[in-house]
């Protein structure tokens, strides 16, 4: 079974609280892109081998073993007696870019197995799975748009649509530590809900639809702020940092400009 695990990004985020867990109570916006990973699982055919994940494309930091993608094939080995695994990740999202890259792996390998092996799995027990892996992993379940509150994991489908706009990713190459970006943020919950500033047309988003991470990423990396400035000057009607970053979006209402970026940069657009 081949699958296209695709990314998010971010329309809005605030950090509303700390709460006494030591988590903070966010709200934010996902929206599903089609920057996508390229996922191939199967059963590896004989009992003698272990679950195995290989992988391709962009190499990612730490061992294979401790991937959200063999750690989902395990998790559902292990609730539902499934037999050894052959996995293959090719990785085209970049990794710690506020994209959800390896959450939407993992989330869809869940699915992946549960057809595979005609699971009677529930949502309720997926949404379980896939949060004890990712705090937006429950996300990829629904892979639509949708308020997401809490951690993330709460979720509230919207009718919102990017239909007729261009998107245009940019990632820096730059890996932020998202702990050190909580703690350096003041959380505020005195706001308007991002549900009303969502229901706003795009062409009034600027100004009002506001990251809490991108102030604190732009003091830290002043990269950040200039693609955001690139892309307004390119004529996008709304630019911003995607989750804690380091990937930035702009929304444009006619397809993008050709724009150069430096050569380690990596560039996402739609093809409409």
């Amino acid at each position: 079974m081949i699958l296209y695990p695709n990314a998010k990004i971010n329309l809005g985020l605030h950090v509303l609280r700390r709460t006494a867990s030591g988590f903070h109570d966010l709200e934010t916006v996902f929206y599903p892109v089609g920057w996508s990973d390229i996922l191939e699982v199967m059963p590896a055919g004989t009992v003698r081998y272990r679950t195995r994940l290989t992988m391709s494309g962009q190499s990612l930091p730490g061992s294979s073993r401790h991937n959200l993608v063999r750690r989902a094939a395990l998790l559902m080995r292990e609730r539902y007696g499934l037999p050894p695994l052959r996995l293959h990740l090719h990785k085209q999202i970049p990794a710690g870019a506020g994209l959800g890259g390896g959450s939407s792996d993992a989330s869809f390998v869940l699915k992946a197995l549960k057809d595979l092996f005609s699971l009677k799995a529930d949502e309720k027990t997926l949404r379980s799975l896939a949060l004890s892996l990712g705090s937006d992993a429950p996300f990829f379940l629904l892979n639509r748009p949708a308020l997401a509150t809490g951690r993330g994991e709460k979720l509230i489908p919207l009718s919102l649509s990017l239909e007729g706009y261009h998107l245009l990713i940019i990632y820096p190459d730059l890996h932020l530590n998202t702990g050190r970006m909580f703690r350096l943020i003041t959380p505020d919950d005195r706001r308007p809900s991002l549900q009303e500033i969502i229901a706003l047309p795009p062409e009034e988003w600027r100004g009002q639809l506001v990251n809490d991470f991108e102030a604190v990423a732009g003091k830290l990396h002043p990269g950040i702020p200039q693609i955001i400035r690139k892309l307004y000057d390119a004529g996008a009607l709304y630019a911003s940092l995607s989750g804690s970053g380091s990937a930035v979006y702009g929304i444009f209402r006619k397809k993008p400009p050709e724009m150069k970026w430096p050569e380690n940069y990596k560039v996402w657009k739609d093809d409409r």
